[in-house]
């Protein structure tokens, strides 16, 4: 049994790339299969510090895997892989 990939969207509210990036992501995860998790960095001072010059982010399976534009077809390569 294959186990679903976690994609994780790290962001704050009224981002407009986090909107942007949100609309990737799920756009791809529901093709994939993919779960989907938001992080909000106003709620979580850790993640604050070490992404707040980056967001959004966006994480595979817990590991970084860009920031700012998401491109998707590179989202659904890392997630095939």
């Amino acid at each position: 049994m294959t186990t679903a990939r976690t994609v994780t969207l790290i962001g704050k509210p009224g981002c407009h790339l986090c909107d942007e990036a949100r609309a990737v992501v799920a756009e791809v995860a529901a093709a994939t299969g993919a779960v989907v998790v938001e992080q909000d960095i106003t709620q979580d001072a850790e993640l604050h510090r070490r992404y707040w010059e980056q967001i959004p982010v966006v994480l595979v399976d817990g590991e970084q895997h860009t920031f700012w534009r998401v491109d998707p077809a590179r989202l659904r390569r890392a997630l095939a892989a």
